[in-house]
């Protein structure tokens, strides 16, 4: 049944899962100092692998997302602990820089199916509350980004990047299959195709289901430039400010604290006001943030300015899972979520790796968060025309 304490319970397993798969976005946005240093390499160069980790990640999502829409989310995610777990082994033992970059695409691949189809399958175990559900699922790549930065920087501190990554695959591994076992379990005989008792769409946005993809994949691609540019780089940021990488890697983690507060009350919020609306709201919210970014730079500053953009983004992506189920059917949701999940990660590869680019040609980040401010206030201007748009629909109806 929807909203069931059995719902419940399988969330949180979910949750704990996303915590632990959403590590390879986050170990490699520490990494980049390192690996740099160690292979002679400019920033530009070494921000590719976070570029080839969302690449994979963006793949993945539509790749998961199709195989659990055939054969169940359990199934799907052990396939991605195994594309993990090659990925990392295969950092730890790159001999060139284009090794490390190309493995983290599987590394990305595998952490997808964590990610996206998560969030699909909690939005069929809710009816009253999907949108935290959704929101709550999605929160494990937050969690994730919380409390993995300060274990990688202290084991690449201690035993070097290579030894770190290797232990974070077989470590991760290892979890992983023991929740997806749990996760097995709580959902019993229905774990291959849950969706078939999921309740029908909710909202009739007078799209057909390609075109209203087609246009937030637009939307996903320019949000997450705009949200790239801190959570890639201000790890390397604080270090060129003279602030040690350190503490970078703690603004990122409050960042990514107060982005899981942003997420769950997003879902409280898309429950009450739809999700296209609260999509708006994270928006606007986050292009505020962006723009306190290019003006302070002061220790203090920085960590303040992390927890608010933090606080005001975290919601973001979550919102386009939650306007594709209200609006599409649930048997081909976790395909188009993977889909518009896709355009999301190429928006923070492209953004991550311009970021850098642009920083190597001004030996600064501000032209980089002003650049991050005209792609965040594109994805503002696609949801408004959304809105008016379906207004004027409901209005001539």
């Amino acid at each position: 049944m929807p909203d069931s304490r059995a719902s419940w319970g399988r969330l949180l397993t979910a949750l704990v899962i996303g915590s632990i798969g959403g590590v390879g976005m986050w170990s490699v946005v520490v990494a980049i100092p390192a690996v740099q240093s160690d292979f002679g390499a400019t920033r530009g160069a070494a921000s590719l692998a976070f570029t080839c980790g969302m690449l994979g990640f963006g793949s993945g999502g539509v790749l998961m997302g199709m195989l659990t829409d055939r054969v169940g989310i359990v199934r799907a995610i052990a396939v991605g602990i195994v594309t993990m777990l090659v990925g990392y082994l295969g950092a730890g033992m790159a001999g060139a820089l284009w090794q490390f970059n190309a493995v983290h695409l599987l590394i990305g691949l595998g952490g997808a199916a964590t990610f996206g189809p998560l969030m699909t399958e909690a939005s069929h175990w809710f009816e009253r509350h999907r949108g935290l559900a959704v929101t709550i699922a999605a929160s494990g790549n937050y969690v994730a980004g919380t409390f993995w930065p300060p274990l990688v920087e202290r084991g690449i501190a201690d035993l070097g990047w290579r030894t770190t990554h290797i232990i974070i695959g077989v470590g991760a591994a290892v979890l992983m299959a023991v929740f997806v076992g749990l996760l097995r379990w709580q959902i019993g005989r229905n774990s291959v195709r849950s969706h078939t008792n999921a309740t029908a769409p909710r909202i009739d946005l007078r799209l057909s289901a390609n075109g209203l993809t087609a246009v937030l994949f637009v939307a996903g691609i320019a949000c997450c430039v705009a949200m790239s540019m801190p959570q890639v780089h201000i790890v390397a940021y604080c270090g060129d400010l003279g602030y040690g990488v350190a503490r970078g890697a703690e603004m990122l983690s409050l960042m990514l604290g107060f982005g899981i507060i942003s997420r769950i009350g997003s879902g409280f919020l898309a429950d009450r006001i739809g999700g296209l609306r609260t999509l708006l709201v994270g928006a606007i919210a986050q292009g505020i943030a962006l723009l306190f970014y290019v003006f302070f730079d002061s220790l203090m500053s920085l960590y303040i300015i992390s927890a608010m953009f933090g606080l005001f983004q975290g919601g973001i992506v979550p919102s386009y899972a939650i306007i594709i189920r209200e609006a599409m059917p649930a048997r081909e949701a976790a395909t188009r979520i993977g889909i518009v999940i896709f355009a999301t990660i190429i928006g923070m590869s492209f953004g991550g790796w311009i970021s850098g680019v642009i920083f190597d040609a001004t030996g600064s980040y501000a032209a980089a968060f002003i650049n991050g401010l005209g792609w965040n206030a594109l994805n503002v201007t696609i949801v408004l025309l959304l809105l008016l748009r379906a207004r004027r629909r409901v209005a001539f109806a």
